[in-house]
């Protein structure tokens, strides 16, 4: 059986890590190479780098930070925000980046995926999807751009199979509803679009108690959690979360 992955979440805002509810009401939670650097050191299977003004503003991300944090980080590396083009996830991966994620321009070029997939591989190229509830359809799900600002007319599950043939190599599913509640994931969200994809899915948006990181992974079928508040503010350790997961029998690596 696959191990779930634990993997904290750099949102990050004018060089500081800041976190916030529903993406608005930022507030502070440190610096990200220190952050990053300690959450490696402390067992994390994978870090997560978000530049989350960088569509909104449009413009680039961070190149310079994401080096830095590259640098004082040794376990894979995402980072997201503001990526629009195969050349500028070449740049990213070769400023120490692991992975990609594309969310807006994905939206409005879908061969972006298959571009960056072809040129560096599947496993680098991560379709990051932002979701809240339709307001139309019970039980559906729509996809969100520009970091959360705007609403599509687009089904997230369709969006997310479509992807995954365009040559997406993973998910990083964010609930716009849920995200910094500390409410829990939401869950029907979740394992909808697993059970769509046959590639790994990491939840993200509401993580608050390790029993919620639990049931996403075992109800929601997911491949990892993401989390923020939860790590950056103290309330749980990476390790008290693996042991926790372990003790529920969530295969994880120590």
């Amino acid at each position: 059986m696959l191990t779930k992955r634990i993997i904290p979440c750099l949102d990050v805002k004018d060089n500081r890590v800041v976190k916030g509810v529903n993406f608005v009401n930022l507030r502070d939670a440190g610096d990200p190479v220190e952050l990053g650097s300690r959450y490696s050191a402390e067992g994390a299977d994978e870090l997560v780098f978000l530049d989350i003004t960088a569509t909104i503003r449009s413009r680039k991300t961070i190149v310079e930070l994401v080096e830095k944090v590259a640098a004082n980080v040794f376990i894979p590396f995402t980072v997201g925000g503001g990526i629009s083009s195969a050349d500028q996830i070449g740049l990213l991966l070769r400023s120490g980046a692991d992975k990609c994620s594309i969310n807006t321009a994905a939206v409005n070029n879908p061969d972006v995926l298959r571009e960056s997939a072809e040129r560096f591989g599947a496993q680098c190229v991560v379709l990051a999807l932002d979701a809240r509830k339709d307001t139309t359809r019970s039980g559906k799900w729509v996809v969100c751009v520009k970091a959360g600002t705007e609403r599509t007319d687009i089904d997230a599950v369709e969006w997310a199979v479509r992807a995954e043939k365009l040559g997406a190599g993973e998910i990083l599913l964010t609930s716009m509803d849920a995200d910094g509640t500390q409410a829990g994931y939401d869950i029907e969200l979740t394992r909808a679009v697993a059970e769509a994809v046959h590639i790994p899915v990491i939840a993200s948006g509401g993580a608050g108690t390790l029993d919620s990181l639990y049931d996403v992974l075992d109800k929601g079928k997911a491949s990892a959690v993401l989390a923020a508040s939860i790590f950056h503010y103290g309330t749980y350790t990476i390790n008290q979360t693996k042991q926790f997961l372990a003790g529920k029998g969530v295969p994880v690596r120590f």
